[in-house]
């Protein structure tokens, strides 16, 4: 499940690099770089052993 949520922050990355480039809002740029620090915060932790 990590790898599927780094794949997802992989691609939301480059969604805001492109939003960048084709100037788009601060808005849009920041809701996407959010989900994608989101996602890649989610793989981390999904990684790290814990009680189970």
């Amino acid at each position: 499940m990590a790898v599927v949520l780094f794949i997802v922050a992989g691609f939301l990355v480059g969604g805001v690099i492109q939003l960048a480039r084709s100037g788009a809002t601060k808005f849009s740029i920041g809701l996407v770089g959010v989900l994608a620090a989101v996602a890649t915060a989610g793989g981390v932790l999904w990684l790290l052993p814990g009680d189970s």
